[in-house]
């Protein structure tokens, strides 16, 4: 609402609420934006509608259903039109009296808020390069070439300006010469980024001493092996989830996750069930990344959903509540973030006797327990697919079933599907996710490139939700 339209709000309550109306309106329209007709219009709808469902009484009749009646001046009346035409009739100062106030009571918050803006629009502009580390010690070739590392992070906080911070998180991947993916929105920031170690080191302490993100520690940034070479490009951008799970974050705050478990402690919960055997029906140790992830690796007994995307993860919640009902959970992911959402998600269903999540997820406590209950491949976004701290391999080639945890892309152009298909195998021409993609393969020309990925004719094949949760 614009200076303008708050004064002649102000004018507009002094005037006899009998003269405003739709033709009054008209005749106002020179001195009134449509914004403020609007905000009346509401006022008085709801007003009326308020009134109307005030005298809302229960009939109930023997002989038939029950049904909605209003009493009003000592009269019933069974159908909506005539209580709507008796409170017009009859209580028209009621409801211009209560108009007006409703009407006062908007015009105050509006005005507070047409200030706050204005004070808003009079700072000066953020210098976002004030947030970037000075580099003139940093030689290129530094951030170039040496040992790479890369980085997994994310921070869950109100971000008041998305774009602002997506700017600067741009600004200074391209300063420090990183590569990676970054997702910014209202909720906060989630990213991984590949560059030298002293680009990372860089990174992180740029994060550390910004005046929103210096709630976090360096001990909330997950390093792997690696480098630039890990991502093809840079990408940053502003969304309205920082993970993709398709519930709107004003629906659905971060803030109810269940309770955070550090590494040690997850362990011993973990080494408390496996204890325990078949015999365990109390617990449920929840996986909660997609089938290609967990299916390379996972915790022993867990669960894990048959569900290709974190957007289906709801969906598996609701169609599984007995499941979960009067248990304990356990619930762990690549680095934590999956879990805020989703611990979140569960625990407002209210089945659960406790929601608990690995902080840090697989990654932190593959730091601390590379030997222990977690074993095969860590599966990761980037062009390495999987990081690992044990020797085991608990997947299998997808053509002829020996021991294989090594994905790549189908061979195909435009698919986008992961495959699992060993070396002896790929030798033999078996180099696509399925036989509809290797068929369709074969007809393609080699030099052909990709203007976009598509998802596999089999991707429908693929159960969305698991028809059998155990």
């Amino acid at each position: 609402m614009t200076t303008d339209d708050v004064m002649a709000c102000d004018e507009l309550i002094n005037i006899d609420v009998d003269t405003i109306a739709p033709h009054g309106f008209k005749q106002e329209k020179p001195q009134l934006s449509a914004t403020l007709r609007r905000y009346y219009s509401f006022c008085k709808r709801r007003t009326f509608g308020t009134f109307v469902a005030s005298k809302i009484a229960s009939y109930h009749d023997m002989a038939e259903s029950p049904t909605t009646v209003w009493n009003c001046c000592g009269q019933t009346f069974k159908e909506p039109p005539s209580i709507h035409k008796h409170v017009a009739r009859t209580h028209d100062t009621d409801i211009q009296k209560l108009t007006k106030s409703t009407f006062e009571i908007l015009l105050s918050l509006n005005e507070k808020e047409a200030a706050s803006q204005q004070q808003s629009t009079e700072k000066e502009p953020v210098d976002i390069f004030s947030w970037i580390p000075d580099t003139s010690h940093i030689t290129d070739d530094q951030l170039h070439n040496g040992p790479g590392e890369v980085l997994l992070l994310y921070c869950y906080c109100p971000l008041a300006d998305p774009p602002l911070i997506c700017a600067w998180q741009k600004a200074l991947c391209e300063k420090l010469q990183l590569t990676g993916k970054v997702r910014v929105a209202t909720e906060g920031i989630n990213g991984t980024v590949g560059g030298t170690k002293v680009a990372t080191d860089l990174y992180i302490k740029a994060m550390c001493s910004h005046p929103i993100f210096k709630i976090m520690e360096k001990e909330d940034f997950k390093t792997s092996d690696g480098g630039a070479e890990c991502f093809s490009n840079l990408r940053v951008g502003v969304y309205k989830e920082i993970v993709p799970m398709g519930v709107d974050p004003d629906a659905l705050s971060y803030r109810l996750a269940g309770a955070h478990l550090e590494p040690e402690e997850f362990h011993k919960e973990v080494e408390a069930l496996l204890s325990k055997g078949d015999s365990c029906n109390d617990t449920i140790l929840l996986d909660c990344r997609n089938f290609y992830e967990s299916k390379i690796g996972q915790f022993s007994q867990c669960l894990a959903p048959n569900i290709r995307k974190f957007s289906y993860f709801p969906d598996y919640v609701d169609q599984n509540l007995d499941l979960f009902r009067d248990k304990k959970v356990l619930m762990y992911c690549t680095g934590g973030i999956r879990c805020e959402r989703g611990s979140a998600y569960l625990r407002s269903k209210d089945v659960c006797k406790d929601v608990y999540q690995l902080k840090g997820g697989i990654h932190k406590y593959m730091e601390q327990f590379p030997e222990g209950f977690y074993r095969g491949k860590l599966f990761v976004f980037d062009e390495r697919y999987a990081i690992s701290s044990n020797s085991d391999i608990i997947s299998e080639c997808r053509y002829c079933g020996s021991p294989w945890d090594q994905y790549q892309l189908c061979s195909t152009h435009f698919c986008c599907q992961l495959v699992l298909s060993c070396s002896a195998c790929r030798q033999g021409g078996h180099t696509a996710c399925c036989p509809t993609c290797q068929t369709k393969g074969q007809g393609e020309e080699p030099s052909a490139t990709p203007t976009q990925r598509e998802e596999c004719e089999c991707t429908d094949g693929r159960p969305r939700i698991p028809q059998d949760a155990l």
